[in-house]
């Protein structure tokens, strides 16, 4: 993000409990690595809508039943590791547009 403001990702999954905030710590320590400046959310689904104005990513740990004008990533990714790096690319990139 330009001008020192920090991007603003939000995580989501069903009860916005466990899976959501270990999504969420696991991508903020990933964004630190890479020096990203960033402050990552963890929501539960049914805060969602209120949760993503004014974020400049979404991180989805399950299918949402409604699209989001914000650029939506795959959270099961950073869950299990698989794509991982990919889905981190993709959100890097995403974020510094």
């Amino acid at each position: 993000m330009e001008g020192g403001m920090a991007a603003r990702v939000v995580v989501a999954c069903g009860a916005g409990i466990a899976t959501s905030h270990a999504v969420a710590s696991k991508l903020q320590r990933l964004l630190d690595d890479r020096g990203v400046s960033a402050q990552v959310d963890a929501v539960a689904l049914e805060s969602l809508p209120g949760a993503l104005d004014g974020a400049d990513a979404f991180v989805s740990v399950v299918k949402p039943d409604e699209e989001y004008d914000v650029p939506t990533f795959n959270g099961v990714a950073f869950l299990t590791g698989m794509g991982q790096e990919d889905e981190l690319n993709r959100l890097v990139g995403s974020l510094s547009a």
